[in-house]
C-alpha cells in the first residue's frame, strides 16, 4: 500500500543548526504512528517539514496524491476578551468544508458545545474542538502535535481513545507527536524515537525494549504501561466516559 506521507533522508537546518539529520518515516491509513523524543529533538520540527511549513536542506518529503491533512496544533490561544462560539471557531478559515459542523463535532465527542464561547471550554473540551476543526475536510492523514498536553491521566486516555475510534471508523492516518510514553505504548502502532535523528523505529513493545531507547528514557515505561492498561480496561466498566480536569484552563 502506498504510504500516506513519506520522509526519506530528511535532513532541516534551522538558525545554522542541523536540527533534523537523516530521518526516514512514514505513515499508511488507517495507521497510529507516534513521535517521541527529548525536548529539543526536533519533533514539532519534523512535523512542520512534514506539512511543508518548513524547507528541507536535504532529503525529500512525498505525499499521496490530493492527500487532505487535518492539523492539531500544540497551542490556539484565544483572547478570553473576544467573544468567539465554538461555531464560529469551526468555521474559520472559511474554506470549502466538506462535512456539517454538527458532524465534525458527533465525531470529535464534542457535540452540544456549538453555542458555547471558546473562552469558557475545559481543556478536553478545548481539544476535542480543535480535533472537530481538523476533520472538517474529511482529512485522510490527521496530524497532533501534543494533543493532550495541559490534560489529566483520564483526560488523554479518553482523547486517545477517541483517536483511536476515528481511525477504525474513517480509515484515517494518524500522525501524533506526544510525551506520555505510558499511553503512547498502547495507543500506538508504531512509534518514532527521535533525537535529531532516528534513534530506533518500530512496534510499541519493540522500540520499549530497545537500547536506544532505554538510553534516553531509562526503563520506567513497562510499569506505566501495565497501569494503563489496567485503567483502560477499568474505564470501559463505564462506558469509556470522557473526564475532564475541573481546574484545566487553555
Amino acid at each position: 500500500m502506498t504510504p500516506l506521507i513519506r520522509a526519506e533522508g530528511l535532513c532541516v537546518t534551522l538558525d545554522g543548526r542541523d536540527v533534523l539529520r537523516d530521518v526516514s518515516m512514514e505513515v499508511a491509513r488507517g495507521e497510529v504512528v507516534t513521535i517521541v523524543g527529548p525536548n529539543g529533538s526536533g519533533k514539532s520540527t519534523l512535523l512542520r517539514a512534514l506539512l511543508g511549513a518548513l524547507p528541507a536542506k536535504a532529503g525529500r518529503v512525498t505525499r499521496a496524491p490530493d492527500l487532505r491533512i487535518g492539523y492539531v496544533p500544540q497551542k490556539v490561544h484565544i483572547d478570553s476578551a473576544l467573544p468567539m462560539t465554538v461555531a464560529r471557531f469551526l468555521d474559520l478559515p472559511r474554506i470549502n468544508h466538506s462535512i456539517p459542523r454538527d458532524e465534525v463535532l458527533e465525531q470529535a465527542g464534542a457535540t452540544g458545545l456549538e453555542g458555547k464561547q471558546m473562552a469558557e471550554l475545559s481543556g478536553g473540551q478545548f481539544q476535542r474542538v480543535l480535533m472537530a476543526r481538523a476533520l472538517r475536510t474529511r482529512p485522510d492523514l490527521l496530524v497532533l502535535d501534543e494533543p493532550t498536553q495541559g490534560l489529566d491521566q483520564p483526560g488523554s486516555a479518553a482523547f486517545y481513545r477517541r483517536i483511536d475510534a476515528l481511525r477504525q471508523s474513517l480509515g484515517t492516518g494518524v500522525l501524533m507527536v506526544s510525551h506520555e510514553l505510558h499511553v503512547v505504548m498502547a495507543a500506538s502502532d508504531r512509534v518514532i524515537c527521535l533525537n535529531g535523528h532516528v534513534c530506533c523505529a518500530g512496534a510499541p513493545a519493540q522500540v520499549a525494549s530497545a537500547p536506544e531507547y532505554r538510553a534516553l528514557f531509562g526503563t520506567g515505561t513497562q510499569g506505566a504501561l501495565a497501569l494503563y492498561r489496567h485503567e483502560h480496561d477499568h474505564s470501559h466498566h463505564h462506558h469509556g466516559q470522557d473526564h475532564d480536569h475541573p481546574h484545566e484552563h487553555v
